[in-house]
């Protein structure tokens, strides 16, 4: 098993409908550790640049415009392979086929207000949490897990 970091996004759905503390507390249930999190209105810029794989298709700008449209929460999850785990906690895209349990099973509604992004590989989650994060607002615990240390 691999430790591994996953960028968790609880879009403007997630935060509207209050679920955000739900979101945390089930990672958290999972063993994972929360490293970084924070409530934010993303750029358009950075908004680009996280979408930029899809740019060109024609739901690119409605991406977009929804992530910037209001206050996201962006979290760091970390564990033994969290990109898999986190990805079967939040369950499949189109909510209506996600496995009761998962959350968008349980609270989601349509593809395109699905409650949550996850990082989809191990590449991925690192570019992401480079992109949503400074290392100063990323933390650890260290080996004995008795303090919390600044990634940087």
């Amino acid at each position: 098993m691999a430790h591994q970091r996953s960028l968790i996004l609880c879009k403007a759905d997630a935060v509207e409908r209050g679920l955000v503390g739900e979101i945390i507390a089930r990672f958290e249930r999972r063993g994972y550790i929360i490293s970084g999190l924070k409530l934010l209105r993303v750029s358009q810029e950075l908004a680009r640049r996280h979408y930029a794989e899809h740019e060109g298709k024609p739901f690119f700008n409605g991406l977009v415009e929804y992530i910037t449209g209001s206050p996201i929460v962006a979290m760091v999850v970390e564990g033994e392979d969290a990109i898999e785990g986190c990805r079967s906690t939040i369950g499949a895209t189109n909510p209506i086929k996600a496995a009761p349990g998962s959350i968008r099973g349980d609270y989601g509604q349509t593809i395109g207000r699905n409650l949550v992004h996850g990082s989809d590989s191990p590449e991925s989650g690192e570019r992401e949490v480079q992109l949503w994060f400074t290392p100063e607002e990323l933390f650890a615990r260290d080996h004995d897990q008795k303090e919390w240390l600044v990634s940087a």
